[in-house]
């Protein structure tokens, strides 16, 4: 059978009260912890964990509110659960604290922005993975402009990714994200899934989010917990154009899209 690169599943753990699709489920330790352990079994290879909410609108979190949300968990799930951790954060105080916990990536909506981020990776061999945001979550959707969005994502990716590695970041360290539904229309999110392929020029590999979006709600009219069959729909088409990485909050079902890509790519089933 011809070997195949079919994306590796992130499993999305919101360890806030006001994520846009599970916020609250899982605040407490143990509920976060048995969540990671289903991730795992539904065959996520990486576990993302954020603790403060990026959807548009929601209210910024304090430093030590923040690192009280993932530190602990990071620390219990690095020793108890066999899988790649991830930290979703953009503030530098919060990466220094986690990366000592064996973390595989640092996922920053941010990009490294943040004064010293580059800096203390540098300082570390952990992945990184660089998004695009235009503006601020709690103002990014208030009518986002762009000369030409593929274009714009992609140069400032570009620059992002520059300022990295003539820091000491070994490129193969790093992941992109174009950013869905980060300071984006919904014209301008399609418009990059349908021309995703167009950034693998930067050559390298793209973590794709798109789980329960507002951009598949606003095409299909479904409410936030009934967007999975366009989530895996999205997802599918990620994969088709040469994701990486998917970040998703329905693990199994995920997996299961996936086997189907890999079957399909593959092409032949002896």
């Amino acid at each position: 059978m011809t070997t195949v690169v079919v994306p590796e599943v992130m499993g999305i753990l919101n360890v806030t009260p006001d994520s846009f699709s599970d916020g609250g489920r899982f605040r407490h330790i143990d509920q976060a912890l048995r969540q990671a352990e289903q991730m795992v079994a539904d065959g996520a290879r990486y576990v993302d964990i954020g603790g403060e909410s990026t959807r548009p609108g929601a209210a910024a979190v304090s430093l030590q509110e923040e690192l009280d949300r993932v530190v602990p968990l990071v620390e219990k799930l690095s020793t108890r659960v066999d899988v790649l951790i991830s930290v979703d954060t953009c503030k530098t105080s919060v990466m220094q604290e986690v990366l000592p916990f064996n973390v595989r990536m640092i996922n920053d909506i941010k990009a490294l922005q943040d004064e010293g981020a580059v800096a203390l990776l540098a300082q570390y061999s952990t992945d990184i993975c660089l998004m695009h945001m235009q503006g601020e979550p709690r103002t990014m959707q208030h009518q986002p402009h762009y000369s030409e969005v593929v274009e714009d994502v992609s140069d400032f990716l570009a620059e992002r990714m520059a300022i990295c590695t003539s820091a000491g970041i070994a490129r193969e360290r790093i992941y992109l994200d174009p950013g869905f539904g980060f300071g984006k229309s919904v014209t301008h999110n399609y418009q990059l899934l349908q021309r995703l392929e167009q950034l693998h020029r930067l050559e390298q590999p793209l973590l794709i989010g798109m789980s329960r979006k507002s951009m598949l709600g606003q095409v299909t009219g479904r409410p936030v917990e009934e967007r999975l069959a366009a989530s895996i729909a999205a997802a599918t088409i990620a994969a088709m154009k040469g994701a990486r990485i998917l970040r998703v909050h329905d693990v199994k079902q995920t997996v299961d899209a996936m086997n189907v890509v890999a079957a399909t790519l593959a092409g032949d089933w002896t």
